[in-house]
């Protein structure tokens, strides 16, 4: 592919990880709507060229690169194949999570699924960034976002593995934010609450009317919502935003809803 003919010179770049599917794939659509060529990365390759294949008949633009963002060689490779397609780094969301447990309490999780949380949602978001910021400084600037969730801000019983790892990508985000915020790279997170993705969607109609219900808001939220709030963070719009996380939970952790009948 040439590199600096393949899009035009004022089209970002971005690289979604978790891509293949839900808030992932949702968000690579849009950062295509909104005209940047999209590098989509996961590791099942079948469903990335799915989500490529929509994009491109919308007229976007994607590159699929399959990527295990729990090893470095293979996120230093997306960052590459990345650069090499289409010359610059842009954007990032870091959305690819996994690994973690069961609902359990602590004392009766197994070390290796503790410890999977931790490599896959926190690690590689680590991993993640530590090749898409040297890419976006040679670029002159970007923004990063990572994907943490409302159990990165209140604890969650049962989850130490998801929860751990959520706190630690808000506090991960904090710090790169400073190392870089005065080189024209922002970073900041997301902190979604219940999102309708394929797990809410294989629990049942009864399992989402629950979990709206919980919600101030009265829904669950889609996965087009955080897309939305993506592609607004990494936009000119919130230039002055870094070092933030930003709930998308219709409500969630402003407090308690009032009681209600309905």
């Amino acid at each position: 592919m040439n590199t600096t003919d393949a899009i035009p010179s004022d089209a970002k770049v971005a690289i979604v990880t978790g891509a293949s599917r839900g808030i992932g794939a949702a968000t690579a659509r849009a950062f295509a709507r909104a005209g940047a060529a999209v590098v989509l990365a996961a590791r099942d390759e079948d469903a990335l060229a799915s989500v490529a294949e929509h994009i491109s008949a919308a007229g976007g633009r994607a590159l699929v690169v399959p990527t295990d963002v729990g090893d470095a060689a293979s996120v230093e490779r997306l960052v590459a194949r990345t650069v090499d397609a289409y010359g610059r780094l842009d954007i990032a969301f870091n959305n690819a999570a996994g690994g973690g447990h069961f609902p359990t309490p602590l004392a009766e999780v197994a070390v290796e699924d503790y410890d999977s949380a931790l490599a896959i949602s926190l690690r590689g978001v680590f991993l993640s960034m530590k090749y898409e910021l040297p890419a976006m400084l040679e670029a002159g600037g970007g923004a990063i976002v990572n994907m943490s969730s409302t159990a990165g801000v209140e604890a969650v019983a049962g989850l130490a593995g998801y929860v751990s790892s959520k706190h630690g990508v808000i506090g991960l985000t904090k710090s790169a934010a400073l190392d870089y915020a005065d080189q024209d790279v922002r970073i900041n997170a997301v902190a979604p609450g219940p999102i309708l993705t394929d797990r809410l969607e294989q629990a049942g109609e009864e399992a989402q009317r629950q979990a709206g219900l919980a919600m101030p808001m009265r829904r669950v939220g889609r996965p087009e919502e955080v897309a939305s709030a993506v592609v607004w963070l990494c936009s000119d719009e919130a230039s002055f935003i870094t070092g933030a996380t930003l709930p998308i939970d219709g409500g969630k952790l402003a407090g308690m809803a009032p009681f209600s009948h309905r």
